[in-house]
């Protein structure tokens, strides 16, 4: 099983940028769909964008695009989310996710994700929080 873990949340202020990494061991990351998600304090987890594997085409919750972009880095089998002009409604826990490489089609266009077993690997989160 891909073992996750995720690193670069903190405090920031509104109109600032954060970038989240998320590390994989365990096995080869480009091959895998990779997903962040976010869940903020009584709502439910929702997806915020996502990278298929192999043909890496992404996906971005429209309350991200244009603000968010994910990458990946294969030789350091980590998986980023730059996050610029950033809002208090962001303010969340953030995961990032494994499954097989369609995965991220499969959960269009991106909202919540009531069903966390889509991805069968999961970090165990990272805090981001926005506020002046």
């Amino acid at each position: 099983q891909v073992q996750l873990v995720e690193s670069g949340g903190g405090l920031m202020q509104p109109g600032g940028s954060l970038r989240l990494s998320c590390s994989a061991s365990g096995y080869p990351l480009d091959y895998y769909a990779i997903g962040w998600f976010r869940q903020a304090p009584g709502k439910e987890r929702e997806g915020v964008s996502c990278l298929n594997g192999v043909h890496g085409s992404t996906y971005y919750a429209d309350s991200v695009k244009g603000r968010f972009t994910i990458s990946r880095d294969n030789d350091k089998r980590t998986v980023y989310l730059q996050m610029n002009s950033l809002k208090p409604e962001d303010t969340a826990v953030y995961y990032c996710a494994v499954d097989h490489p369609e995965t991220c089609s499969t959960i269009q266009p991106l909202g919540v994700l009531r069903d966390t077993t889509i991805f069968g690997s999961w970090g165990q989160g990272t805090q981001v929080t926005v506020s002046s």
